[in-house]
């Protein structure tokens, strides 16, 4: 399965409700990021090497490390992809990756919310939290736009195949949720 959505509508608290609902394991890519640069593994050494130097890491690493956490025992009944893939192309490197691991993909959950709402949101986890990736209003709405241009082709393609299941994100955490478990409903 697959979780996506823009910042501030609750990927990350709903991934971590999903997997204890479902018993599979949440993958977020920037934990595997960041076990991979903290256990100073190969390819955590490479990624470092282009965070050092200030660029964002390839396509090419951060695929292999997806395939490589997919590897992982806790994954083999299931997993929640969040955060990746982010476009076509990593849609095409996953489809590879699932099929030399003879998986399918079942659902993408594309959790929804009006983009005032996401703004509001995320100005307040920045006052609470101190995320200072969310205090500035025009670097929100940029984040928001960069998000929005660059999946839209992606869960095109994923709800040309069927896959898609949209959720509106906002509301209570539990009433998302139950809103989320209807859905993934066959």
């Amino acid at each position: 399965m697959l979780i996506v959505g823009p910042a501030g509508s609750g990927k990350g608290t709903q991934s971590k409700r999903i997997s204890e609902d479902l018993g599979i394991v949440a993958i977020s890519t920037g934990d595997i990021f960041r076990v991979n640069i903290k256990e100073a593994t190969e390819l955590g050494r490479e990624a470092q090497g282009y965070v050092d130097a200030g660029d964002l890491v390839p396509d090419s690493v951060t695929n292999r490390m997806v395939e490589d956490r997919l590897t992982w025992e806790d994954a083999k009944n299931g997993f929640l992809l969040d955060g990746y893939p982010r476009n076509r192309t990593q849609v095409a490197a996953l489809d590879e990756m699932l099929s030399r691991l003879d998986v399918s993909l079942d659902v993408v959950l594309e959790l929804t919310a009006d983009r005032e709402e996401l703004i509001q949101r995320l100005k307040k986890r920045a006052e609470i939290e101190g995320r200072e990736d969310d205090a500035d209003e025009d670097a929100i709405r940029r984040r928001l736009e960069i998000f929005a241009s660059e999946t839209a082709p992606m869960i095109a393609e994923y709800d040309a195949r069927g896959l898609v299941r949209r959720v509106d994100g906002l509301g209570a955490v539990d009433e998302v949720n139950a809103r989320i478990m209807e859905a993934l409903k066959p």
